[in-house]
């Protein structure tokens, strides 16, 4: 689904980061090492890695990686890629300065399994930046998954991130304008949590 979604020559979820990392980039250290989640084809991952910082993209699909490895080129910086099934993936231990999580839509299950990797992730000190759609977005429709399973709540994030600090965690509905793939209000949940 992904590899087709992505094999336009344009970029579905545009080349422009998205405006709660951007807002929030300035608490990442220059240097750091930071995993982003579903990256698809690049705009986050590329944003940061010309802020300085050491970026590994994650995500199911080649085709998206490709065009963000080009995006990268474009822009002249480097990230790395790595095609991965979130189902399986080992983000390691202690092993990262931040994740980002951006609209990264996953079964409960497997989010909830996620979730918890990301704490033991991050290193001491490590920051997650996330945004994701509310099941409210479904009234919206202008943009993220057609199942309510899929999407996130305050209170699902506090029980999935056991074991962070939250500095942020909010519910809002905002204005969502990224490529043709997110266009319009979005009912959506952010937080910044960190690990102690």
């Amino acid at each position: 689904m992904w590899d087709q979604r992505y094999s336009s020559e344009h970029y579905v979820y545009g080349t422009e980061p998205n405006d709660f990392l951007r807002e929030q980039s300035g608490l990442l250290a220059k240097g750091g090492r930071v995993l982003c989640l579903a990256e698809g084809e690049g705009r986050n991952a590329v944003f940061l890695a010309a802020l300085g910082m050491e970026v590994t993209a994650v995500d199911a699909s080649e085709v998206g990686l490709a065009k963000a490895r080009r995006l990268a080129d474009e822009k002249g910086v480097h990230i790395h890629t790595e095609q991965v099934d979130l189902a399986d993936y080992d983000p390691g231990h202690e092993r990262w300065d931040a994740v980002v999580s951006i609209f990264c839509h996953l079964p409960s299950v497997v989010r909830q399994r996620l979730h918890q990797q990301l704490v033991n992730a991050l290193k001491p000190g490590g920051l997650l930046i996330l945004e994701a759609y509310r099941p409210e977005q479904l009234d919206y429709k202008t943009g993220g998954p057609s199942s309510a399973e899929m999407m996130m709540t305050e209170a699902t994030l506090k029980a999935e991130l056991d074991g962070l600090h939250f500095d942020l965690l909010e519910s809002t509905v905002r204005p969502v304008i990224e490529g043709t793939g997110h266009t319009g209000q979005g009912a959506v949940v952010r937080l910044l949590a960190l690990k102690a």
